[in-house]
């Protein structure tokens, strides 16, 4: 059960590191999407950063589980305010924007599966 939850929780952190680090720097073709549906600067850099935050947290939960559970539960809070922000754009009945809506559903669900598995070997 440990070697899974290492490799969700770095394959999460990896993912997260990604799509965070552009956020943070407020750098991008996602970013400039953000702007244009009304997100603020201040809030972009936030999430980004707390992405960022996310994926050191469940790296550093390998060595330390109870961190690393607490990484992935906060991602997956982080990913459901994300999938109710693309919910409430329609981005989920919109046939172009529909591929990169999908992704934080698929990341909350590797969320939850790192969180469970990190628990369940601690």
């Amino acid at each position: 059960m440990y070697i899974a939850a290492v490799i969700l929780s770095v394959l999460l952190a990896l993912i997260t590191v990604a799509a965070g680090a552009p956020k943070a720097q407020f750098k991008g073709d996602v970013v400039d999407g953000l702007v244009a549906k009304g997100l603020g600067p201040a809030l972009i850099r936030f999430i980004g950063l707390l992405e960022v935050a996310a994926a050191a947290g469940l790296v550093a939960g390998i060595w330390w589980e109870p961190l690393g559970i607490a990484a992935a539960v906060g991602m997956a809070v982080l990913l459901l305010v994300a999938i109710g922000y693309h919910v409430k754009w329609g981005d989920y009945g919109d046939g172009a924007a529909r591929g990169a809506a999908t992704v934080p559903v698929l990341l909350f669900l590797v969320a939850v599966a790192a969180a469970v598995t990190l628990a369940a070997s601690w």
